[in-house]
């Protein structure tokens, strides 16, 4: 039976709420997607019609829940499912990338084990952020649909805007235990108040 990278700081998680929760989104799908800059506008159409949702234009995510897919970089892209999907996403992929170049156009990977997905949400949600975040997180500038790779707490991470006070936060699992840590000291002063 796998275990989460942080199940054995489901209690504390289970304490926040107010104007700050936080919880995990544990064993979600997650494949990383390659595709050449040349064959991007080809291949876009055919990776977006088989995950019904576009290829992002850059620091964005596209999809209206699972899947979605977050810009990494110029021709990177990842994809995002709920539990269980990595085989039928990587599938699908490998098909839609691979037909009319020998499957030289581009890669798929399973990367579902690299991260955990950590959400953090409520009307306080974006100061905590702030407190470890070198992002301009306003909303002139970070807003419902943006993703961007940065630090948090010197951890890297995945930072997905999924609502105007949601975030998920994307960390490797050997830092889950540190950074989720951190964002529960972060909390505290929210906690308090509510």
């Amino acid at each position: 039976m796998p275990r989460s990278a942080i199940e054995h700081l489901s209690g504390a998680l289970a304490r926040t709420g107010g104007p700050a929760r936080l919880r995990e989104l544990p064993f979600l799908s997650q494949v990383e997607l390659r595709l050449d800059d040349e064959d991007a506008d080809s291949f876009g159409p055919r990776v977006g019609q088989f995950l019904s949702c576009e290829i992002p234009a850059p620091h964005r995510a596209t999809g209206k829940g699972d899947p979605h897919i977050l810009w990494m970089g110029p021709g990177w892209y990842l994809v995002v499912d709920r539990q269980n999907r990595a085989l039928g996403l990587l599938a699908g992929l490998l098909s839609a990338i691979g037909g009319d170049c020998g499957g030289t156009c581009g890669s798929a990977v399973d990367v579902s084990a690299a991260r955990t997905v950590l959400e953090l949400s409520g009307p306080a949600a974006q100061e905590v952020l702030r407190h470890g975040c070198a992002l301009d997180l306003h909303p002139r500038s970070f807003t419902p649909g943006t993703c961007a790779q940065t630090n948090l707490a010197q951890a890297q991470i995945v930072l997905h805007q999924t609502a105007p006070h949601d975030y998920r936060i994307f960390v490797r699992s050997s830092y889950a235990d540190y950074l989720t840590r951190w964002l529960l000291d972060a909390m505290t002063e929210h906690l308090a108040r509510s």
